[in-house]
């Protein structure tokens, strides 16, 4: 099958709009942009227009992300800061992007998370739902040390 061949404009604005219709990393851009078998002075030209033109910014990807996958998905910090290195984001703009995260909001979720989860468990022994609650969370990102704190917590109101 051919590629379709396209003016540099034409790509320009194709990048344009990829970054338009939601926030990108560097890494995905550059990814994209090898579709088009563009020389590298070509890549760095839109690189430096994207970034240039406020299309492209990593912090605001960061954060972006970082909310996003907290608020919509309940992930937890520890998975969020891993897609966040996968995507190519650096650790100082990953601590940046932690800060979107409000510690209460943090805690709820996963407070939720935990009492719905165990809410589903049955025929287990308290200990079973335990381990396969401290399991799940931990998959979800959340950090081991407040998996305790509010699995405690839960036992007790109960």
């Amino acid at each position: 099958m051919e590629k379709k061949s396209y003016t540099f404009e034409e790509i320009k604005q194709k990048m344009v709009n990829y970054c338009v219709y939601q926030d990108r990393s560097h890494k995905e851009v550059e990814e994209k942009m090898r579709e088009f078998l563009l020389i590298e002075e070509v890549k760095e030209e839109i690189l430096e227009y994207l970034l240039r033109e406020n299309f492209l910014s990593e912090e605001r990807f960061a954060r972006s992300y970082a909310r996003g996958k907290f608020y919509m998905k309940s992930w937890g910090k520890g998975k969020i800061k891993m897609g966040l290195k996968q995507k190519g984001v650096g650790d100082k703009l990953i601590s940046t992007a932690m800060q979107e995260i409000y510690p209460d909001d943090y805690r709820n979720t996963l407070t939720k998370l935990a009492t719905f989860y165990i809410g589903n468990l049955s025929g287990l022994q308290g200990y079973q739902k335990r381990i396969k609650t401290t399991r799940y969370l931990l998959s979800r990102g959340y950090e081991y040390e407040l998996i305790t704190e509010v699995l405690s917590e839960i036992e007790e109101d109960s």
